[in-house]
This record gives structure tokens, C-alpha cells and sequence, in this order.
């Protein structure tokens, strides 16, 4: 099932349509982004929109920006930031997910990852299942305060989902291999791109 756009989101049809129309920036880890993007989309992680605020601002000076990450939860945290400095963005529904479910190109760059990075979701989703896992079994196996480990993974998460925040990919974000090869000099031509239009 496709998702259904918002009155400030676009299907995957519909921005396929209008992509020379849109400055697009994809807000998910330079190793994600590098296993498959939008084609003309710029990356900048979500963990560096505040550096990329000014940029940004001037690129929705000039005309409308889509923000874009593998499911759409990551871009409407990165959404929601913008909206709160004042800059209007529009979303892309379903994220990459879905526009190569409906059979769009994804552009995968020269010296990108030999094997496409998981979605930070699928690794949120097996650090935090692993941690569970460890916490209970060293618990029955060493001594019950081990499983105050799975307690706090579970506090974690219900925390991430009140808060539509998740402290967890943040933390595996800033591994070498989500990083990608040369994150800060990628940024730096990505402000550069966006500043010029």
C-alpha cells in the first residue's frame, strides 16, 4: 500500500513529475544516501541540518525544497526543525521506499558502498533487538541486574516514539561505515551547491 500525501507532501508519481522543479535534500547517513538517492538530490544527515540552516534557507528562497530520507520519519523530524526556523519544505511520501517501489531510478554513485548500507530503521531495529536480547540472557545466566539492560533499551524506545526523536541512531550514525568516506568535505560541497542553486 502506497502512502497517501499530505497537503505538505508529494507522492512518488508526483515529484518523479516535478523533480527539475525541486531543490531535493535527502537527510539520511552519506553511506545510505551513497547506496541509492533521488537523482539531483543533495545529502545533507539530518544530524547536520543546523549547520546547513543558512544554505537551506536560501535554496526555499528560490523555490521549493523536498526533504527526503529511506521512509519518512526521519524527514519529517528534519521538517519539523526547518519549520520551526522559519524554512517551508515539502515531503516526499514513503521516502526512497517507496519511489523505487513504484520503479523510479536511484542514482548510485562511483565508489559507492560495495553492498547497500541497511536503513538506519533496520539498524536501530537490531541494536536495540540485540541489546534486549543480551540484557535478558545475561540476566538469567549472571544476575538479574542485567536485565535492567533490556528495561532501559524498552525506556528508550517508548522515549524515542513520544518524542519522534531516537538518541540510538544518532549514536550508529557516527560510525565509520554510516559516515561514508569524507562526511565533512561532502557537506561542504553539498552547502556550496545549495548556496549557489
Amino acid at each position: 500500500m502506497n502512502p497517501a500525501p499530505t497537503p505538505d507532501s508529494l507522492d512518488a508519481d508526483q515529484v518523479r513529475a516535478r523533480l527539475d522543479d525541486l531543490t531535493v535534500v535527502d537527510v539520511r547517513t552519506p553511506a545510505e544516501y551513497a547506496s541509492g538517492h533521488l537523482p539531483g538530490a543533495l545529502n545533507v544527515p539530518l544530524d547536520r541540518l543546523g549547520r546547513a540552516l543558512p544554505a537551506l534557507q536560501e535554496a526555499a528562497g528560490r523555490g521549493e525544497v523536498l526533504i527526503v530520507c529511506q521512509s519518512g520519519s526521519r524527514s519529517a523530524a528534519a521538517r519539523a526543525q526547518l519549520s520551526a526556523r522559519g524554512v517551508p519544505t515539502l515531503d516526499l511520501a514513503g521516502g526512497t521506499s517507496d519511489w523505487a517501489a513504484r520503479g523510479h531510478e536511484l542514482v548510485r554513485p562511483a565508489g559507492g558502498p560495495a553492498k547497500p548500507v541497511w536503513a538506519m530503521e533496520r539498524q536501530v531495529r537490531l541494536a536495540a533487538g540485540s541489546l534486549v536480547l543480551i540484557g535478558l540472557a545475561l540476566g538469567l545466566l549472571l544476575h538479574p541486574a542485567w536485565q535492567l539492560l533490556s528495561a532501559g533499551i524498552a525506556g528508550g524506545l517508548v522515549f524515542s516514539a513520544l518524542t519522534n526523536t531516537c538518541g540510538m541512531a544518532v549514536v550508529l550514525g557516527k560510525l565509520p561505515y554510516n559516515r561514508g568516506t569524507a562526511a565533512g568535505a561532502g557537506l561542504d560541497a553539498t552547502l556550496e551547491r545549495l548556496r549557489r542553486g
